[in-house]
């Protein structure tokens, strides 16, 4: 070995040797350095710098624009995706233009509902922005050729919509539609205690089961939703408690079906209910969704029970569709018109005022004018203060679209009378002068006045003082319309404030805890003024939160080939590790 490599370095230092340049030499020589400005090649094959490849793309800093269509299961479901991509860190905008990826949350009840849609899809495309398509549409039938080469995450996928949206800005394509079980059993969905943004900072929509247990001949829906999961009611309970604790005071139950809740899991909604009623604060208000005749009858007793609760409103959504039977039959409803008037009357009589809102279905298949003249004695002899009348409208893949259609002008004529039927009287001009408690939760359409809800769920309108919002008062009603009325808060009224907390923000995070906060959506504690371990210490903390963001995003993450579509299954087994 030469002599030299006998020496021994004390330090790496010792290295340089006495004819290397100094560091003060070095910097002189530096100056003398001149950038050579690289001319930008004008071959259309070469990629431009502002559109780098997808493996470049940095996820989590582009802008969403969320648009849903549907019931209100669906806008919950609209949530909860605002709120795991809000959480990643993208940016959620109202405004279309300015977004780099369109998230459209479809609906597939009815043929104009799924034309949005389809336009909206269009639209997006003729924009050149990236597409990820939620909802029912997709989910019931995914084959269809406007949907090929886009992106499509299932109704019960949506707590992996961060990973669709990721992939699809990077340039693939990817679809999860498959269903979440555990030891082979359908499970409700996602999980309940997601991140969330609320579309109204004071009103939880908490789905309490997903599908239903009919096969009606009308119904897409069921296609996509598929047939009755419930969740535990500790986890809807749970839900609810955090809700309030965020500045919640009005919770709506919500599913295809809530009056089927439970029987999969062996219990039903009352327990549900009574359960859930424990933990309304004083001031809030729960709110039950639709439910369906012949789940409804057995339980008429303790729901009398319930909707007579203080903190419920008394308030029940029960489709009739039809007050044929031979139409109901063909429906395959599993009811009776006997059964529906059992219910209301019922109700009527053991939950004085209860507001009882409804569907009818004009123009069913095989639908002649004795049936049709069935259903407007109906309303006539109910006087329902809200009705959904809906112009029948064949589903692609139903048994309703292949039976014998009744013609066009005919469905048109019959909801155009069963409309003036229903406007022909004022629900609640016997209210006028009477003072009512409402709930104050948002804002008119016309942005003139606060909408508040009294005790039967009947719409109040009141003056716009930001005082009253979120805020229970006594109002004294001066004016009523067809679908409202007016009231004026009174002078010596007691104020109820439900919230037990301030409510979040608009556009703010449901669902994270404060270490979380402070990580995902930057309300960071660092010091104001930087200090000698402000850096290492904002470092580990970033490097904290994206560790907890990678295990809590997904439990499965996947590199994809670029321009390839993977099914769920392929997915699950290509796993990227972090």
């Amino acid at each position: 070995m030469p002599a030299a490599c006998e020496s021994v370095l004390e330090d790496i230092e010792d290295i340089v040797s006495a004819q290397d340049l100094k560091p003060h030499e070095r910097r002189s020589v530096r100056r003398n350095v001149f950038p050579k400005v690289r001319k930008r090649s004008s071959h259309k094959d070469i990629q431009a710098d502002d559109d780098p490849p997808s493996d470049s793309i940095i996820p989590g800093a582009q802008k969403i624009w969320i648009r849903t269509w549907g019931c209100s299961h669906n806008n919950s479901d609209g949530e909860y995706m605002a709120g795991q991509l809000a959480a990643y860190g993208y940016k959620i905008t109202e405004n279309s233009a300015e977004a780099d990826l369109w998230l459209l949350n479809s609906c597939t009840v009815k043929n104009p509902a799924e034309d949005h849609f389809r336009n909206s899809i269009k639209k997006a495309q003729e924009g050149n922005k990236k597409v990820v398509l939620a909802g029912c549409v997709p989910q019931a039938q995914p084959r269809q050729d406007y949907l090929k080469g886009l992106s499509i995450i299932g109704v019960q996928q949506i707590d992996r919509v961060v990973e669709v949206v990721e992939e699809t800005i990077k340039g693939h394509s990817v679809r999860l539609l498959g269903q979440k079980k555990d030891n082979g059993k359908r499970l409700g969905g996602a999980r309940l205690d997601l991140p969330k943004i609320r579309k109204n900072p004071l009103i939880e929509i908490i789905s309490i089961n997903t599908g239903c247990l009919n096969a009606c001949t009308y119904c897409k829906t069921k296609h996509a939703r598929g047939d009755l999961a419930s969740y535990p009611i500790e986890e809807l309970v749970d839900r609810a408690k955090q809700s309030f604790q965020e500045g919640v005071c009005e919770i709506w139950l919500t599913s295809e079906d809530t009056g089927a809740y439970g029987r999969d899991i062996g219990t039903d909604l009352p327990t549900l209910l009574w359960k859930l009623v424990e933990a309304v604060p004083e001031g809030a208000m729960l709110r039950l969704g639709m439910t369906n005749p012949p789940y409804i009858l057995e339980h008429l007793e303790e729901m009398a029970k319930i909707l007579n609760h203080p903190r419920v409103y008394a308030f029940l959504h029960i489709p009739v569709q039809s007050a044929s039977d031979s139409v109901l039959m063909d429906m395959k409803r599993e009811y009776c018109v006997a059964d529906f008037k059992q219910v209301v009357d019922f109700l009527k009589e053991k939950v004085p005022g209860i507001t009882i809102a409804t569907d009818i279905i004009c123009g069913f298949p095989g639908e002649t004018d004795e049936d049709f003249q069935e259903t407007m004695k109906l309303v006539e002899q109910y006087r329902f203060p809200s009705l959904f009348i809906n112009q029948f409208y064949p589903r692609p893949g139903t048994p309703a679209a292949k039976m014998h259609q009744v013609p066009a002008a005919v469905k048109k004529r019959r909801t155009k009378d069963l409309s003036q039927l229903f406007h022909s009287y004022n629900p609640y001009d016997h209210k006028v002068g009477e003072r009512q408690r409402v709930l104050v939760t948002e804002e008119s359409f016309d942005s003139n006045y606060y909408v508040a809800h009294n005790r039967f769920y009947e719409q109040v309108l009141v003056p716009k003082d930001p005082l009253l919002m979120g805020k229970m008062v006594e109002v004294n009603i001066y004016e009523a319309g067809k679908h409202f009325m007016k009231g004026q808060p009174e002078s010596d009224a007691r104020v109820y404030t439900a919230s037990i907390t301030r409510p979040l923000a608009k556009g703010e995070v449901s669902g994270l805890t404060e270490v979380s906060k402070r990580h995902f959506l930057n309300e960071s504690t660092w010091p104001s003024s930087p200090s000698p371990s402000h850096s290492a210490h904002k470092g580990a903390g970033m490097r904290a939160s994206f560790q907890m963001l990678r295990r809590w995003v997904a439990s499965c993450r996947v590199i994809l080939p670029r321009r390839d579509t993977c099914s769920a299954a392929c997915l699950s087994s290509r796993q990227r590790l972090f």
